[in-house]
């Protein structure tokens, strides 16, 4: 039976994806299997022996210790584009609400309580203030083309707007679903050069932290509205600090407030409500428990943060799981050793990223658990582990 703890409320219909049968599930578990978590900070957690896997029921994983994981053998998932529908719809609400002064005008008619039968004078006579465009006909550049914005580019297109989009790292699978209408910008800087609206779809990295900067927003019309549905710290607040007091910047508006953005003129906070739909928390829980399960039992990698994806169908009775160190002469090592106790490799699967590989290997033959940790002897093997086949 293998043990999960949750370390934040996980959605029932995700965890129905774990037979009970199969799977111990609490909050209270002392040396689990798996843990299933979302936005619980696992960095001053020490990870237990048992652990082999981590599932994020979410995108970003900035609340995992991923190097730790890393060295320990123990994989991260997460589940990228599950909740995708929940923020493409709050990321399309962020469009009128940057145009329509909609929340300042809300917040304005609430003052007139009290005027009696001149509530609706006072209305007519104040609503000019909240005046603004409409976003048909208008651009819309959409930095990052993942599963979210190839959502929002495509919806944006139906609405009527021109949309115009950037990725360096563009799949092939997310350029198929993109509008035919969807025009590609040839760099970051002829998309924000070019945009009445600017739509901020980028993973937080090294590299992207404070990607829009005072230098970014030089380029940027006068008056454009700025969308970060995406990760706080990909937008410099100093820097849009100065552009909203200049008037190069008319709205910003985040998903992801902080203090100096609670304080700012111009900036609507919304408190990280992206994903916080039902929907998009069980889809979330249920991708990250499928995927979750399917590494227990089967070996199998899917949107694996750590180590490369792999996949094999399970078709013998038994299986050897193994991460090592890309380094050569890994492969020969172990299959010499299960030559040597006469096992034969019914199938087998490599898989390399950057310092690491991955291996699927069916065997038929008598191989067992102690062989199994003798492989771990070899030096560069990092985790290796022995699956029974059980057909589901």
């Amino acid at each position: 039976m293998f043990k999960i703890k949750t370390l934040n409320k996980i959605s029932p219909i995700g965890l129905e994806v774990l037979p009970r049968a199969d799977y111990e599930i609490s909050t209270e578990i002392a040396n689990p299997d798996g843990i299933i978590l979302r936005s619980y900070n696992m960095h001053e957690m020490e990870l237990p022996e048992s652990l082999k896997a981590v599932a994020r029921a979410g995108a970003g994983v900035n609340n995992i210790p991923i190097d730790k994981c890393t060295e320990k053998g123990i994989v991260v998932l997460n589940t990228p584009g599950a909740n995708a529908n929940g923020v493409k719809e709050l990321v399309i609400t962020g469009l009128f609400l940057a145009s329509r002064k909609i929340i300042q005008g809300v917040n304005w008619a609430q003052t007139l309580i009290g005027q009696g039968d001149q509530v609706p004078k006072l209305i007519e006579k104040g609503k000019g203030q909240f005046d603004g465009p409409e976003i048909k006909g208008k651009t819309l550049g959409v930095i990052g083309l993942g599963a979210i914005g190839v959502m929002v580019a495509n919806d944006a297109s139906a609405l009527g707007m021109k949309v115009i989009g950037f990725d360096p790292f563009l799949s092939v699978d997310r350029a198929w679903r993109l509008a035919r209408s969807t025009q590609k910008a040839v760099s970051l800087d002829d998309l924000i050069s070019s945009s009445d609206y600017i739509s901020i779809h980028a993973p937080l990295t090294d590299e992207t932290k404070g990607m829009i900067n005072k230098e970014k927003f030089a380029l940027m019309r006068q008056g454009v509205r700025v969308l970060n549905f995406a990760r706080n710290g990909l937008v410099n607040n100093a820097d849009l600090k100065e552009a909203i007091d200049e008037g190069k910047v008319a709205c910003y508006v985040t998903d992801f407030p902080d203090e100096e953005l609670l304080q700012m003129d111009s900036v609507i906070s919304i408190p990280h409500l992206g994903a916080s739909t039902p929907e998009s928390e069980d889809n979330c829980a249920m991708m990250a428990a499928s995927q979750l399960r399917d590494f227990l039992e089967c070996g199998n990698l899917t949107n694996c943060v750590n180590f490369p994806d792999c996949e094999l169908p399970f078709n013998s009775q038994e299986r050897v799981i193994i991460i090592n160190k890309n380094i050569p002469k890994m492969v020969g090592q172990i299959t010499g050793v299960m030559a040597e106790k006469g096992v034969n490799i019914a199938n087998m699967i490599n898989r390399q990223n950057g310092d690491f590989a991955y291996n699927i290997i069916d065997i038929d033959g008598d191989f067992t658990a102690t062989d199994v940790d003798g492989l771990k002897n070899i030096d560069g093997i990092i985790m290796a582990r022995l699956l029974m086949c059980k057909r589901r």
